[in-house]
């Protein structure tokens, strides 16, 4: 029986297209980047390689550390160069990154389904990929109208030493909130990350106001739908309480 549901963060919660994302964030963050006179061409290609070598973490450390490890070594930064630069970044994660909000839709549906879930006696994980500081995913779960506290984990690159779509991930997970993978359902916008889970035992569904398919493959036996449909899926469930 389904107890626990994971929700995916960007393009699941919050609707918007990884375009229009990164078109509005990477700007800011080569501002913050150059105003800490790093070479804002060099410093941007440094995070995404640290951002490569947490997609390929294969859980010998957290994914912090092979992020901050490659940046350093491409900056070539130790010491309190290094933890100046952490620093910036958390506080433009808290503050400037703010305004990346605009490129969001309107969606009431979130926040609701969140706080029924745990009314409903489901335990709801953020299961967003663990590419950014808890400081970032806190306001962008903020533009949802949500808080880290509706949710018994959520993930983030300092809690956990996986990413989608590695099994590891989802793994990581179980065993933190002790729950066997066929006691939960994963929801998420991307066919190759998300339904990732399926495979595990976990039951799956594929959010499709903001799909995310590049590879293009085939959905067809995916339980999937709009966020209002999956809303109306778990909404369905019998209580656990």
């Amino acid at each position: 029986m389904i107890n626990t549901v994971l929700l995916d963060l960007d393009g699941t919660l919050l609707q918007f297209s990884q375009d229009a994302f990164l078109a509005a964030y990477l700007p800011l963050l080569r501002d913050v980047l150059g105003g800490l006179g790093l070479d804002a061409d060099m410093a941007t290609e440094a995070v995404w390689a640290g951002t490569r070598a947490m997609a390929l973490n294969d859980g010998g450390r957290l994914n912090t550390e092979r992020f901050w490890d490659v940046f350093s070594a491409r900056m070539g930064l130790v010491g309190d160069q290094l933890k100046r630069v952490e620093d910036a970044c958390d506080c433009f994660y808290s503050n400037e990154f703010n305004a990346v909000k605009s490129v969001l839709a309107p969606n009431e549906i979130s926040a609701r389904l969140v706080r029924a879930l745990a009314a409903k006696g489901y335990g709801v994980v953020l299961a967003t990929n663990p590419l950014f500081p808890l400081c970032a995913v806190e306001s962008r779960l903020s533009w949802a109208g949500l808080d880290a506290r509706d949710f018994i984990l959520v993930t983030h690159y300092g809690n956990s030493s996986f990413c989608k779509p590695n099994p590891g991930y989802f793994n990581e997970i179980f065993g933190k909130i002790g729950r066997a993978p066929e006691q939960c359902l994963m929801a998420g916008n991307s066919p190759s990350e998300d339904m990732a889970a399926g495979p595990l035992g976990a039951e799956t569904f594929l959010v499709t106001d903001c799909l995310e398919n590049e590879a293009g493959l085939d959905i067809s036996a995916f339980r999937r739908g709009t966020l209002a449909e999956l809303e109306a899926h778990l909404m369905s469930l019998p209580d656990t309480v």
